[in-house]
């Protein structure tokens, strides 16, 4: 069963509430939400909002979302909140908190050159420490919309990833961007196609011209995240 969550109070979320306080400077760049598969069987949903605060190279992104899974009777939610600065959407910060199977708290705060880390559940307290570069994205596995921050990468680009609840630190390799129809429910759609490969394992995203995340696959895992507000 994968892991999922709730907004945890801290320096991140005060962050985002202050720059969202800025009324008429914060927009919308894309909401919605996903289905969740594993196999031929939806297990689930995300629903979630990214926004942007400032304009320019000084703009912030925020993105926050919740996951819900239901799977083999196990019931688990995941709440992430993480903030990214302009303009390619590299990581500042990271929060979720997880509820159900395998409940925890993840805090990830930049330090330098370095993501500092606090991962709190049943077994305790962890700290880690993850090498920070300009380029340093975060994403969740199962969470979707993080994707969103590599709808600018180019063939051939390594990306610096970090999976918070995995506690994995891995390079994304970037393959040819591909234009392809995707189909979302009885609908084809007009898309970009990447795939992003991590050694062996692959994951494909379908993203659509304005740079939304249209469909997630990663095979190893069986795992499909395809959209359902986008369909007519």
């Amino acid at each position: 069963m994968m892991r999922l969550g709730q907004c945890l109070c801290g320096s991140l979320l005060l962050t985002i509430c202050t720059a969202l306080a800025l009324g008429a400077q914060s927009v919308v760049v894309d909401q919605g939400t996903f289905s969740v598969s594993i196999g031929v069987e939806i297990i689930g949903s995300e629903e979630f909002a990214i926004r942007r605060a400032g304009i320019g190279r000084t703009a912030s992104y925020f993105a926050s979302g919740a996951v819900t899974l239901s799977h083999n009777g196990e019931s688990q939610e995941l709440r992430p909140m993480l903030s990214a600065h302009a303009p390619d959407g590299a990581a500042d910060g990271y929060q979720m908190k997880v509820t159900g199977i395998d409940a925890s708290e993840i805090v990830l705060n930049l330090d330098g050159p370095r993501f500092v880390s606090s991962f709190r559940s049943a077994a305790g307290q962890e700290e880690r420490e993850f090498s920070a570069s300009a380029r340093t994205r975060i994403l969740e596995q199962f969470v979707a919309h993080h994707y969103y921050f590599l709808g600018d990468v180019t063939d051939g680009m390594t990306v610096p990833i970090i999976e918070p609840l995995s506690r994995l630190s891995i390079n994304l390799v970037a393959g040819a961007w591909v234009d392809e129809e995707v189909r979302l429910g009885p609908n084809r759609v007009d898309a970009r196609k990447v795939v992003f490969r991590d050694g062996e394992q692959e994951r494909v995203v379908w993203f659509d011209r304005q740079g939304r995340v249209l469909r997630v696959e990663i095979p190893a895992l069986q795992y499909v995240a395809e959209r359902l507000d986008l369909v007519g």
